[in-house]
């Protein structure tokens, strides 16, 4: 079982490719790195973004949302005084603790709606559970 609380990226990268067929020499030739530098973020317990996100193309895996998970499950719930003002103070977007915000959801919905993508299709190529999308589409449908 994943620990959340304590990541190790390295070990989870390593996990990942040994569930594919991913050869050394392709990571070397991806990365621009001997196999022994590749080795070496195996071993690591954090890694800079950029090779993450390099690991993420690679193994066709997102690793973010390991992170992503963790921040839900160990980061204390914001205020809302604080998002309106956060809102005020960044260009950056601002996400809430779920990751399928509002907008992600509407736009999901929209798409049942005027028949571009099937249920079924959304779940899978989402991978949201049946019942979430059905949920999401009892509460948001007359809204979208």
């Amino acid at each position: 079982m994943l620990d959340f609380k304590n990541i190790h990226i390295g070990e989870l990268i390593e996990a990942k490719w040994n569930e594919g067929d991913i050869t050394m020499e392709r990571a070397c030739k991806f990365f621009s790195s001997t196999e022994s530098e590749i080795q070496m973020m195996l071993r690591e317990k954090t890694l800079d973004s950029d090779r993450i996100l390099k690991w993420c193309k690679l193994l066709e895996y997102d690793f973010f949302r390991i992170y992503s998970q963790h921040l839900i499950l160990y980061s204390p719930p914001s205020s809302n005084g604080y998002i309106e003002k956060a809102k005020e103070d960044t260009n950056l977007p601002l996400f809430k603790k779920n990751l399928y915000t509002r907008e992600i959801i509407e736009f999901l919905i929209e798409l049942v709606n005027t028949g571009e993508k099937t249920k079924l299709e959304i779940i899978k190529e989402y991978k949201i559970p049946k019942t979430t999308l059905y949920k999401w589409i009892d509460k948001y449908s007359n809204k979208v």
